[in-house]
């Protein structure tokens, strides 16, 4: 059982579990062939934690003539270095363009290691990250210690809108999203079919909801849906060779939604309704109950706002 110390812990923006680790070693990041000029660079499927460094979520990188494109530059400064390196390696050309779907420090706190290279964002990224960036490197600091040495928040450039750009003669279709957070990119590479999602999809692996706006992330989902691709890269979890991530992604959000409305109408507390049972058809999604413990810190006071208004004002 879940108790309710469990729950306040929960409430934690970044997905941790602390252990009593330290310094681990060097990144190795490992690319996987997923077309024609595009590698998959997978994230481990865990929480943020010095046994993995906090590299666990997905990176991309394409080729182009201009110079290699990398999409979500990492947790830190070492792990963007032996990003910048392996892209290299593979495209012949350093990156010169940098793309960072979102805020949560897994996925751009690596960007540093990137002088040298555009880095671009959607406008309500980089304002978050000039609002929560102090915040996110206090606490990756002090989870992630020798991993984090040298790592700086760098501000990417708010030149990514909505809209087809051609980089290096790589074609690439930019969607100006929101939902897991107030600014979520997504990026179709038109020659491969295959749309880079960002945390707005996860694939066999829980959602992570701390700046999520429920109804904003399904109409972003349902976009997705719409938009044809081959493949599907998610933020979290394996490549998705079609759209079962973008439907899963969106099965879990509605249960949640529903299970903490009712749980939240029957009177229950938020360490009863972390324990809530998890339907049969999550049993083999990575960090559920772990996940479904972060939401309730993160959603439960909503709806009790919503659904148990005050009477005496």
């Amino acid at each position: 059982m879940i108790a309710r110390r469990g729950v306040l812990l929960g409430a934690l923006a970044l997905p941790v579990i602390a252990r009593a680790q330290g310094f681990a070693g060097a990144y190795a990041p490992a690319a996987i062939a997923i077309g024609e000029g595009i590698w998959l660079v997978p994230g481990a499927d865990e929480a943020l934690e010095p046994s993995n460094g906090g590299a666990i979520a997905n990176s991309v990188i394409m080729a182009s003539d201009a110079g290699a494109i990398v999409v979500d530059s990492g947790p830190s400064l070492g792990f963007g270095k032996a990003l910048a390196a392996l892209a290299e390696q593979l495209t012949g050309k350093a990156p010169a363009r940098v793309y960072i779907t979102h805020l949560h420090p897994d996925h751009s706190f690596g960007s540093a290691a990137f002088a040298r290279a555009e880095i671009h964002s959607l406008p309500a990224t980089r304002t978050d990250l000039e609002r929560d960036g102090a915040g996110f490197s206090d606490a990756m600091y002090r989870l992630l210690q020798g991993w984090m040495a040298g790592t700086e928040l760098i501000l990417p450039q708010p030149a990514a809108a909505d809209g087809v750009v051609t980089f290096g003669g790589r074609r690439l279709r930019l969607m100006a999203l929101s939902g897991h957070s107030a600014g979520d990119l997504a990026i179709l590479d038109e020659a491969s079919g295959t749309l880079i999602a960002g945390d707005l999809v996860f694939h066999n692996r829980a959602p992570t909801t701390p700046h999520a706006d429920l109804p904003a992330w399904h109409a972003a989902l349902a976009r997705l849906a719409a938009t044809p691709h081959r493949q599907c890269v998610p933020g979290h979890g394996p490549l998705d060779r079609g759209s079962t991530a973008i439907a899963q992604t969106g099965d879990w959000l509605r249960w949640l939604e529903d299970s903490l409305r009712e749980a939240v109408g029957s009177g229950l507390d938020m360490a009863e309704a972390a324990n809530l049972p998890i339907p049969a058809r999550f049993a083999d999604m990575a960090m559920a109950r772990y996940e479904l413990t972060r939401s309730v810190s993160h959603l439960y006071p909503r709806f009790e706002a919503e659904l148990l208004p005050r009477i005496d004002g």
